[in-house]
């Protein structure tokens, strides 16, 4: 017996709840979660890999200045490996964007003292609630203490550690409230979500996303960086100046080979079926977001916008 063929529609539906799934067991059984800690700048600058997006660390005689902080459940475990580099209290938490596998642990942190900072579409989009409709999700209104304290519209700069920490915000991209993170003295660089290193990124095109955004943030950072600059992303392995390239590079390709299908009036299941990110899938398409979805959510995002 021949099982009845699924339509694309069905199939990206049915991975979208698996992620989701796959996601909330995650949380669920954070106590299995291991954080990793990855040396960027020797006794500076750090990446922690745990359950959700990356987290960058500054340490130094000022204090310990955090980029996102994964979800609530895991801040102990966060906690205790900043304390494995330094001893100084957790004194800024900078939220790159308003999802919750990178401002979880914002109440715990708020808590504990912490200032909290974010650009000024983070704090609206957390104090309401959220749909996300790639994967059928609510969020919750965030408690107060998980709200940014501190906000900003367009670029704001710590005097701290010894370097000047640059935040600026960048037009939508990965959502409307992106920022990226510029250690410029020791030329690091955090990107939030904006850079997923090498898997296909997650664009929350109901937030304002979209992959021209995407495209746009990229090409504004690339000019402030030289080949010795290190990038952490939002997820993926610590990258480079080509690494970044590499990923313009690939988001450009299938732009440039979806836009002209929706262009001319395709369904998402005839441009899905047209196999736009073929070229790119061996490299890119190994991460959580399958060739399949990755075009979905590409093609909603020029239907949003």
């Amino acid at each position: 017996m021949h099982e009845a063929k699924r339509s694309p529609q069905v199939v990206l539906t049915v991975l979208f709840l698996v992620f989701v799934a796959a996601t909330a067991t995650a949380q669920v059984k954070a106590d299995e979660v291991e954080i990793k800690t990855y040396e960027v700048v020797a006794g500076k600058i750090y990446m922690l890999e745990g359950q959700g997006g990356n987290l960058g660390v500054s340490i130094g005689e000022d204090g310990v200045f955090l980029i996102d902080d994964q979800y609530a459940p895991l801040t102990e475990k966060i906690v205790a490996a900043i304390a494995k580099l330094s001893d100084k209290p957790i004194r800024f938490v900078l939220n790159t964007h308003w999802h919750g596998d990178h401002t979880g642990g914002n109440e715990n942190l708020g808590k504990a003292g912490t200032l909290i900072v974010a650009h000024d579409n983070v704090r609206v989009r957390m104090s309401s609630e959220q749909f996300i409709a790639a994967f059928n999700s609510k969020t919750p209104p965030s408690p107060k203490d998980a709200l940014p304290v501190v906000t900003f519209n367009d670029a704001v700069t710590f005097h701290f550690n010894g370097d000047e920490i640059h935040a600026f915000h960048v037009a939508p991209a990965h959502t409307d409230g992106d920022s990226i993170v510029h250690f410029r003295k020791a030329d690091v660089l955090h990107m939030g979500d904006v850079f997923f290193n090498t898997i296909y990124p997650f664009i929350d095109t109901g937030a304002g996303g979209s992959i021209d955004g995407m495209i746009a943030a990229v090409e504004r950072t690339l000019p402030l960086i030289d080949e010795k600059a290190k990038l952490i992303p939002g997820h993926g392995p610590v990258g480079d100046k080509a690494s970044l390239t590499a990923y313009l590079e690939m988001l450009r390709g299938v732009r440039d080979a979806i836009a002209p299908l929706v262009a001319a009036g395709k369904s998402v299941e005839e441009v899905v079926a047209a196999k736009p990110t073929a070229p790119f899938d061996e490299k890119w398409g190994q991460g959580f977001l399958n060739a399949d979805v990755f075009t979905k959510i590409v093609y909603e995002g020029f239907a949003n916008n």
